[in-house]
């Protein structure tokens, strides 16, 4: 029994003179968790790049032996315009409404592939489209599509009889997608590849005696784009 006392009493002594360190004793704080990037908010911005049109011609009311003439012919060229339009983030996952407007110079011609010569010339195009996107803090990977509209001219030259020049105002749908990073917490840079296709006009009563044709019209772009962010910014991922 003196043995066990003893024993008991030298390990109290032995804690009791063993100091206690507040790290030991204090429970340590969580580390803060890093700055993640809001998409959310209104922005406006620019772009630019360069276009491709392709153009295909089809007759298909014309006299027998000259129905159904067809050809196909590109076009290209510069385009450039502005956009505006607010994003709003659920976690990581965007949803956005943008709108936009650019001016082009994408035009070509089939080089008198069926004796005579027709020209497309895109004067503009604009779209009103849906986007949704997956961000990884400051990275942003996008999908868009919906609406859009433009005007083309058309020029068809008869040679030795004359020249047709019309406008078409068309309409259809743009879609694409791109990739986009916020350079600073105003200031996101991206690129993007947008496919419009404005649809088909029609030429019933040319007036240089070509027989009445019809054209579709689509375009890719390839664009570098700038936007200013106004709202959002970096909040603390809560985890």
């Amino acid at each position: 029994m003196k043995r066990i006392l003893l024993a008991t009493v030298a390990m109290g002594a032995l804690a009791l003179g063993t100091p206690a360190s507040g790290a030991d004793l204090a429970v340590k704080a969580p580390p803060l968790a890093p700055p993640v990037y809001d998409w959310s908010g209104f922005y406006i911005g620019g772009f630019g790049g360069y276009g491709f049109g392709n153009q295909n011609l089809n007759n298909s009311t014309g006299p027998a032996g000259f129905a159904d003439f067809t050809t196909n012919w590109e076009t290209h060229g510069p385009i450039a315009g502005g956009e505006v339009g607010y994003n709003w983030m659920i976690g990581q996952i965007l949803f956005g409404l943008e709108g936009d407007g650019a001016w082009t110079n994408i035009r070509g011609q089939d080089n008198f592939a069926l004796g005579w010569n027709d020209e497309n010339h895109l004067k503009w195009v604009g779209s009103l489209r849906v986007r949704s996107g997956i961000a990884v803090d400051r990275l942003l990977l996008f999908f868009t599509a919906g609406w859009a509209a433009g005007d083309i001219d058309h020029t068809n030259t008869n040679p030795g009889v004359g020249v047709d020049s019309f406008s078409a105002h068309r309409s259809g749908l743009a879609a694409g997608g791109g990739i986009a990073y916020a350079i600073t917490d105003n200031l996101i840079g991206k690129i993007e590849y947008r496919y419009y296709d404005l649809g088909t006009y029609h030429r019933d009563a040319p007036a240089n005696a070509v027989l009445p044709y019809n054209v579709a019209n689509t375009y890719s772009t390839v664009l570098l784009g700038l936007d200013v962010k106004f709202g959002g910014g970096p909040v603390i991922a809560r985890y």
